[in-house]
């Protein structure tokens, strides 16, 4: 049966005993268990910090906590699926004993990642390549009671930024996507999440128009992720840095959000909270 988004009936997607309902936009909090990421990298020193950390921005409102533990910043080194699941495996356990009610997502393209997570009590897979770099990880996600986030990145990390080309850039990833959502359907799994996948093989003008369009990919009838936190998308336009970007990126999930996006995948709880409520406030005015 199929979970599309239906008018007046939004999608809720069944995990683990718990319902993840999309009537509201939602707050995803980045925690990066990653050295090297491109804003907070090396954030945490041991396991109470980050659990110190997850616990400040469930407070704030986050729903769901997305654990990275490979850098997928442009130009980043490939790590080993062994110690990919070496950082990530004791803080996944630690964080689920911890946030019984909150959803944990995964931030991996591995399929044996996601399969293992999925075991620790993982919500939601979030795979930044959207199936490309694991040809398995579709057969995987398909016998996983769990949510998928499905990216859409323009070749690898470590290429990504050589020069993108489109020809009509909405029209391109959409088709991907309506491709890759015909397959998973054959598989019987329905329980997707639309990620643009904002500054993975884009160039500036590539993402504003992604931006701009959005609704297209809510068309898909799936949830749409927003993943603009502190991006160079804002910088390059404003002059901002990583560090000095939280004005712009509350500009642009401002955007994305009246341009339907039901997720916002943020470093600053706070102020994407604020920019829902506001937001809803506006719509009902």
């Amino acid at each position: 049966m199929s979970s599309k988004i239906k008018e007046n009936n939004p999608i809720v997607y069944q995990i683990n005993g718990k319902s993840l309902s999309f009537e509201k936009p939602m707050v995803m909090a980045i925690i990066n268990l990653t050295p090297d990421s491109f804003y907070d990298g090396g954030k945490y020193g041991e396991i109470n910090d980050v659990l110190r950390d997850a616990e400040e921005k469930v407070k704030q409102g986050a729903l769901i906590l997305d654990i990275g533990a490979a850098s997928s910043r442009s130009g980043s080194k490939e790590i080993s699926e062994d110690e990919e699941w070496k950082r990530l495996q004791q803080p996944l356990l630690e964080l689920r004993k911890k946030f019984n009610e909150i959803f944990i997502s995964v931030d991996t393209y591995r399929a044996e990642i996601a399969r293992r997570a999925a075991e620790c009590g993982a919500d939601i897979i979030n795979d930044i390549s959207g199936g490309n770099m694991d040809a398995s990880m579709f057969d995987t996600i398909s016998k996983l009671e769990v949510a998928y986030v499905m990216m859409h990145m323009l070749g690898t990390p470590q290429t990504m930024q050589q020069n993108p080309e489109y020809g009509d850039v909405v029209y391109e990833v959409k088709s991907e996507f309506e491709k890759k959502v015909a397959q998973l359907q054959e598989k019987n799994f329905s329980k997707l999440i639309i990620d643009p996948g904002f500054g993975f093989g884009k160039t500036t003008e590539h993402n504003y128009q992604l931006l701009k369009q959005l609704s297209q990919f809510v068309e898909l009838g799936f949830p749409v992720l927003a993943g603009l936190s502190r991006k160079s998308m804002i910088n390059k336009v404003i002059g901002s840095s990583p560090v000095t970007a939280l004005n712009g990126t509350t500009v642009l999930n401002t955007i994305a959000l009246l341009n339907g996006a039901k997720i916002l995948r943020v470093h600053d709880v706070n102020e994407a909270i604020q920019a829902i409520k506001l937001l809803e406030v506006y719509t009902k005015a």
